[in-house]
């Protein structure tokens, strides 16, 4: 019993003490406009990614219809998304042993008649992977890994961006 009361007191304190240091949970962006024109390429999954980061906010509705463009605040246009496995070493036989992964994205930021908020901009990932011909399938899925996390790094950095628009 009184392990338990030490317990909780030692929790309360903790606590206590992370309130007092100014500690707070990171919040969604604050956004200055409420909709957003973006196609979104069918087969890009860091677009579907960008697209679900900005809506689970609940502030802004993302347009993808380009009829409904002119009911856009401002207009995010994709100026392109490549992946990238390049050779960075080779052993004495000439097998590969590090490959390096890679992702730019472009994009710019505007307002519907033209003004640009965030001009072209490009956003570079990448990711150094050993290779080993005896555990190719667990390279592939390690590969797999570290595009998803490059990808959402850069979700992360395009959603920090727009949030720093400051005016329309």
């Amino acid at each position: 019993m009184q392990r338990r009361l030490w317990l909780t007191l030692m929790a309360s304190g903790a606590a206590l003490n992370l309130a007092a240091c100014g500690f707070e949970l990171r919040k969604a962006p604050n956004f200055p406009f409420k909709t957003l024109y973006s196609p979104f390429p069918e087969g890009s999954a860091l677009g579907v990614e960008l697209r679900r980061s900005l809506e689970s906010g609940g502030t802004v509705q993302v347009i993808t219809d380009p009829r409904l463009i002119d009911q856009a605040d401002v207009i995010l246009d994709l100026l392109g998304e490549v992946r990238e496995k390049i050779v960075v070493s080779r052993n004495a036989a000439g097998l590969v042993r590090e490959f390096q992964l890679r992702i730019r994205f472009r994009f710019r930021l505007r307002t519907p008649k033209g003004k640009e908020l965030i001009p072209d901009a490009e956003i570079v990932q990448q990711r150094d992977i050993s290779f080993n011909e005896s555990a190719v399938l667990a390279k592939e899925s390690e590969e797999a890994l570290l595009y998803r996390e490059m990808q959402s790094d850069i979700v992360q950095q395009v959603m920090r961006r727009l949030a720093a628009v400051t005016e329309l």
